[in-house]
């Protein structure tokens, strides 16, 4: 069977399927019993991605439950920092933590080594590919770099991203450095992927909606074509994914600009504008997790308008951001059953 079967990297080159081929960011994760048992066996958090054999496992476990038609890569966007010495840990209950960068601090970055850090990763994606079956497709992923150098710049997440926000404004010279070192650090990490046996990738700019229109394009945009034209000028073949949570209309132009092939859609992105966006191309979303908690008619409903909205055109039905612990993995069940039309 070859590669042109799987369903979303049809779509990703412009097809109508129908159903609409599915997968769920996160789906695998804590709201499922085998991760938290495969977690806890681990050691920590990182201990679990950098082990090829866990993280194949975790990346399976929705694959064998559900039977989604993609595999997402089990890791981190935070591996990047790790692999440039940031001292990246996960507190429970507190989240990722790192050593806060300044400006001396950016300069001095060195990327030596960057790559063969990532190595147990890049082995975890070529074990998921012979382990998966023919027709199910693997995305790999990063981190945009704006989203990577928020945590950099603070040391952790916060509400509004305010230290990274004031740091551009103020060392604009010196955050630019440390975009461009991502974007260049991770064309190179997905370019691995792909090779290892990746069918496409995704980047996750989890907090673009923070940004105004002037930020958007010099921190979203900017690197995410930087990234996008590296891969695609060594591996044209590549299909990108780009995911801008919270951008809103600037997401009008977002996917000419950087190139992506599909643009992911959080559940705030009215239907109407979603449509509009998928004239242009393969759209990926964007139903509310909260809808997978609820369960019963919000599940459904949501669901439902989104097929109603989006069905006839390129489509790869998806949550509008990662799935949570709370979700009952009985109505994950029920969400595949009712996106391929197996109950109604």
């Amino acid at each position: 069977m070859s590669v042109k079967s799987r369903k979303i990297v049809d779509v990703l080159n412009g097809k109508t399927i129908s159903p609409p081929p599915l997968w769920l960011m996160r789906q695998a994760g804590r709201y499922l019993p085998e991760y938290r048992a495969t977690r806890a066996a681990a050691g920590s958090f990182l201990d679990l991605c950098y082990s090829p054999e866990l993280a194949t496992e975790v990346t399976l476990q929705p694959i064998r439950r559900y039977g989604f038609d993609a595999a997402i890569l089990f890791s981190d966007i935070l591996v990047i920092p790790d692999a440039l010495d940031r001292n990246v840990r996960f507190e429970e209950g507190h989240g990722p933590r790192l050593d806060p960068i300044d400006t001396d601090g950016i300069f001095a970055l060195k990327s030596d080594g960057v790559q063969q850090h990532l190595t147990p990763v890049i082995e975890a994606v070529s074990r998921i590919r012979h382990a998966l079956p023919e027709e199910t497709a693997l995305l790999g992923f990063c981190g945009a770099p704006w989203t990577v150098a928020t945590y950099m710049i603070a040391g952790h997440g916060t509400p509004d991203q305010a230290p990274a926000r004031l740091f551009a404004y103020r060392e604009p010279k010196a955050f630019a450095r440390l975009l461009d070192l991502l974007a260049d650090l991770s064309a190179d990490y997905l370019v691995a992927q792909i090779d290892a046996g990746a069918d496409a990738v995704q980047i996750f700019d989890s907090w673009a909606g923070v940004l105004g229109e002037k930020e958007f394009a010099d921190h979203a945009i900017r690197p995410v074509r930087r990234i996008i034209q590296s891969v695609k000028a060594r591996r044209p073949q590549a299909k990108v994914i780009a995911f801008a949570k919270g951008a809103g209309l600037l997401l009008k132009t977002y996917r000419q600009q950087t190139g992506a092939d599909a643009i992911g859609l959080d559940w705030s992105v009215p239907l109407s504008f979603a449509a509009e966006l998928q004239k242009e191309g393969p759209v990926q979303g964007n139903l509310d997790p909260m809808r997978v908690v609820a369960g019963g008619n919000a599940l459904d409903e949501g669901i439902d308008a989104i097929l109603q909205a989006l069905g006839n055109g390129p489509l790869i039905f998806n949550l509008g951001h990662g799935i949570t612990p709370q979700a009952d993995p009985e109505n994950v069940t029920r969400l595949v059953a009712r996106v391929r039309g197996d109950v109604r």
